[in-house]
């Protein structure tokens, strides 16, 4: 299953093309972001669509388009219906979160972060640290591990789309975090059937970690966040992603290809100016 995609439609026919560097492929780069550039396997689970040659942009990237979710806004959590195969709710809280603030906060900071949050644990997701704060969220976890319920804030936004991004890699909770992180639409539909055909690996090695973030856009029920990561000793690359404020929680939007990013490619930044210092590692 890939969740980053570089290229147009257009770049169907050229899956069997190979780049001269890994650094030439948008792809590559993208699924750098979330799992390593050594682990090749799991290449092609993060790639949905990179089959192009595209590369890389070091300069800031247009704004993905929104993807508009079918469902009702509203103040107040929900939970999703206890199907079988769905998680449930557990009445204990992750750890370092007790309950009272993410989605439950009344009256959460509106500020766009300009310093890293304070107050913060890192916790390993597979072998990717992801954050955790107790006024921001997550609030709360499925028992299948799932994290839940951001504050309605743009810090809640950052944690949301950090966590999600730390969470939708283990193979055990990919589908699960698909059905109750991410926004209903043609994007969810397309990741729910490629993820039931394609075998999720498990991530090995070590994980590039999360550096940073810069939040592009805010409104009450939009944001749009940049997210840094280490990618190496000496690379930071960076893709924006869309969430939505639905049912009382952030949900993260995918583009119609089932990606993150549809046809923005990730930016290999020169340095973190511009960006909020944001990793556990």
């Amino acid at each position: 299953m890939a969740w980053f995609s570089g290229r147009d439609s257009s770049d169907d026919d050229a899956g069997d093309t190979e780049s001269t560097s890994p650094w030439e492929s948008t792809g590559f780069v993208a699924s750098a972001i979330v799992i390593g550039a050594v682990v090749v396997c799991l290449v092609v689970w993060l790639l949905l669509g990179g089959r192009g040659g595209g590369t890389p942009s070091t300069q800031p990237t247009a704004t993905p388009s929104v993807v508009e979710p079918t469902d009702e806004t509203t103040d107040e959590p929900t939970e999703p219906p206890a199907t079988p195969g769905e998680p449930t709710a557990t009445a204990t809280p992750p750890p370092l979160n007790n309950g009272r603030g993410g989605c439950k906060s009344k009256s959460p900071d509106q500020s766009i972060p300009r310093v890293a949050p304070a107050s913060v644990s890192w916790q390993f997701e597979t072998n990717m640290l992801i954050p955790l704060q107790e006024q921001g969220g997550p609030a709360a976890t499925y028992t299948n591990g799932v994290r839940y319920c951001f504050a309605h804030s743009p810090t809640g936004a950052v944690l949301a789309a950090m966590v999600t991004l730390g969470q939708i890699r283990n193979p055990h909770l990919t589908e699960a975090v698909l059905r109750t992180r991410i926004a209903p639409g043609a994007g969810l539909t397309r990741a729910l059937r490629e993820v039931r055909s394609t075998p999720t690996p498990r991530g090995e090695g070590d994980a590039s970690q999360f550096t940073g973030f810069k939040v592009i856009d805010y409104e009450p029920t939009k944001a749009i966040i940049s997210i840094a990561v280490q990618i190496d000793p000496q690379s930071v690359a960076a893709l924006p992603m869309t969430l939505r404020w639905l049912k009382g929680d952030w949900k993260v939007v995918l583009q119609p290809d089932g990606s993150f990013n549809g046809d923005v490619a990730p930016d290999v930044l020169q340095s973190l100016q511009g960006y909020v210092r944001f990793g556990g590692a």
